[in-house]
């Protein structure tokens, strides 16, 4: 009886192990899905700027033109552990160098490294799965233009399971939907811009919108503020409910992009000066099609059921 007992158990675990296995699987895109054309870096770099690739890649403390050595390791601390952004230059040994365009497409659409490894929603693909390949592969060409960087990042600082990257593909068949960005034909051609680089490259629901206990986004709760994941302060509200910045005008909102003043003459902080600093560098006309999105959004009431 304890034999047949025994036997069992050990079925049942090696069923439950090879089923982890297989729902776990890296399910990368194929050669045959990036566009056989070269990548445009004019363009790449526009799309660099609306994903803020230098406040997390950038070396801590770095200014000015060093902002472009993306050599990374910067602490974002969750509470999962703490997360280190890669070195991302294109340095052939340290970065991304030798990284093919499938290699970088497969990580910002499907959350993998060039060796099939889960990679952690701390980079945000859950938002860049948005993103065109042909968007993604001009972003590429861009990143290859810039200063390589010897620097290795430290390793993430992750406790037990979280530091066990399988588990992420079982994270991934919940949350990852592997959607591009589509157009709403109800909507103007400007608003359906500023819906795709807030949505996409812009990844502004990574902190405006609230995650629930398995760190995925609440979109009950799309960019209605949500606590900063350090633990220190809340990230606002940029719908037009309660608490949020429903008396700014898309004018405003534009110009707090651009200028990082607010309507009552106050000035951007925190995280967002360097976003802010990141959206400057975008034409004008982008800024006010981020602006119309975010004023047809629907107004919701700050998540956390603050404010004024």
């Amino acid at each position: 009886m304890l034999r047949r007992l025994a036997i069992a158990v050990v079925a049942l675990a090696l069923l439950g192990g090879a089923a982890f296995w297989v729902l776990t699987a890296p399910k990368p895109l194929a050669a045959a899905d990036i566009p056989d054309r070269p990548g445009d870096p004019a363009r790449g770099e526009l799309l660099f700027w609306a994903g803020g690739c230098v406040s997390c890649h950038a070396a801590p403390g770095a200014k000015g033109d060093d902002k472009l050595v993306l050599s990374g390791g910067e602490a974002i601390v969750s509470p999962f552990g703490t997360f280190h952004p890669p070195n991302i230059s294109p340095d052939k040994t340290h970065g991304i160098g030798s990284w093919s365009t499938l290699d970088f497409v497969n990580a910002m659409k499907r959350g993998l490294g060039p060796g099939g490894e889960q990679l952690y929603p701390s980079f945000p693909y859950t938002s860049y799965q948005r993103m065109p390949i042909g968007d993604l592969v001009d972003l590429k060409a861009y990143l290859d233009t810039l200063p390589p960087s010897a620097a290795d990042a430290p390793q993430h600082e992750l406790p037990f399971p979280f530091s066990i990257r399988r588990g992420i593909g079982l994270w991934k068949l919940l949350y990852l939907d592997g959607e591009t960005f589509e157009p709403d034909p109800a909507k103007s051609d400007e608003i359906n811009r500023g819906a795709y680089l807030v949505e996409g490259p812009g990844h502004c629901n990574e902190c405006h919108t609230p995650r629930n206990m398995l760190g995925a986004l609440d979109y009950s709760h799309h960019l209605a503020g949500a606590p900063n994941p350090s633990g220190k302060g809340f990230v606002p509200n940029i719908t037009g409910g309660k608490g949020g910045i429903g008396d700014w005008s898309a004018e405003d909102i534009a110009n707090f992009l651009e200028t990082g003043m607010t309507p009552d003459f106050d000035s951007v902080g925190g995280t967002m000066v360097e976003v802010q600093e990141n959206m400057a560098h975008l034409p004008a006309s982008d800024r006010a099609a981020i602006a119309a999105y975010l004023k047809d959004l629907p107004p919701l009431p700050r998540s956390d059921g603050g404010g004024n």
